[in-house]
């Protein structure tokens, strides 16, 4: 198999002109947009996606095996929107996680806030 540059940046450029609304907000973000939700901020986020994305995947280590992995372009998209929704999913997990943990900091600080429901 032959891999051509320009026929997959032509497949994609075909693909964003025909309306392919995903693909459409995929290329509308800003670089900067990108590299911030490609980081997620806690490891264990990471890890989640990491272990998601393997078990979609496969998982055979690249050491020893050449994987290749060959799939349609809607496959590829179902694929794309998976880990965008599940990374979605993750970081609001993250954020309530959070914000519940900054709730019990802020309530070890005022003992009285427990007694006013009393």
């Amino acid at each position: 198999m032959s891999r051509n540059p320009n026929h997959s940046r032509s497949f994609f450029e075909e693909e964003g002109e025909s309306g392919n609304g995903l693909w459409q907000y995929v290329q509308s973000l800003t670089p900067e947009t990108v590299a911030k939700l490609s980081k997620p901020q806690s490891t264990e986020v990471f890890q989640v996606m990491e272990r998601n994305i393997i078990g979609l995947l496969g998982n055979l280590p690249p050491e020893h095996f050449g994987v290749t992995i060959n799939t349609s372009r809607e496959h590829l998209g179902r694929l794309l929107a998976s880990a965008m929704m599940s990374g979605y999913f993750l970081r609001n997990v993250e954020q309530r996680l959070n914000f519940e943990q900054s709730l019990l900091g802020s309530d070890r600080f005022h003992p009285d806030s427990e007694s006013i429901n009393d």
